[in-house]
């Protein structure tokens, strides 16, 4: 079996989300020891923002009088297309930041989108954890209720749009152990931590028992 693993937080060993994702691929490989993982860090191996452009740009000419930065681009767009196509299921680690998604998930999300058929349901009926932390608190009642322009974005294309059988864990708050201000939400944090990582837990061992 073949998972795509995909991680995007620029906080190395220190990233909450990258820590679910742990969890979630320990049991994931617990079930099923003979895993296959594909990995890609779109933090530590950024993705060229410009490759979009040019590989869109290159399906309005012939292949043949493509130029080498065309070439490039398009053959970059297929192969991150096929690594969802022929996964079998995915863990996708994938935080907030500046309220909305990620410029590395973005570029990935398009420039695999580029590499398939239009609308093409990339994960279909594929087994999909996706886990998403957020540094602050955006839930009903707070100051940023409705900040969180990530997680609902996420879904569109993970689960809408790529067809994917999405299992979504959130985790808000990780930020309160290292910001003064914060220190009074310190058990909440806690409890969304633990409530999260019981979660990774689950899915990891569910999913691959499939």
């Amino acid at each position: 079996m073949t998972v795509l693993r995909i991680d995007s937080s620029i906080q190395g060993p220190a990233s909450a989300s990258s820590e679910l994702a742990d969890i979630a691929e320990a049991e994931w490989t617990a079930v099923r020891p003979g895993t296959a993982f594909v990995r890609r860090h779109l933090a530590a191996s950024p993705l060229p923002s410009e490759a979009w452009a040019t590989a869109v740009l290159a399906g309005f000419v012939p292949e043949e009088q493509w130029t080498d930065e065309q070439r490039t681009a398009r053959a970059l767009a297929t192969r991150l297309a096929s690594e969802l196509r022929d996964a079998e299921a995915a863990i996708l680690a994938l935080p907030l930041y500046n309220w909305g998604v990620s410029q590395h998930v973005k570029t990935w999300m398009d420039l695999a989108m580029a590499g398939g058929e239009q609308g093409e349901p990339l994960l279909k009926d594929k087994p999909v954890i996706v886990l998403t932390t957020r540094g602050g608190g955006y839930s009903a009642g707070t100051p940023r209720e409705g900040w969180d322009h990530n997680t609902a974005f996420l879904r569109r294309i993970v689960e809408d749009v790529w067809g994917a059988d999405l299992t979504l864990i959130e985790r808000e708050l990780t930020l309160a152990a290292v910001t003064p201000a914060m220190q009074p939400f310190l058990e909440a944090a806690e409890l969304m931590k633990k409530a999260a990582h019981e979660a990774a837990t689950h899915a990891g061992r569910t999913l691959a028992s499939r």
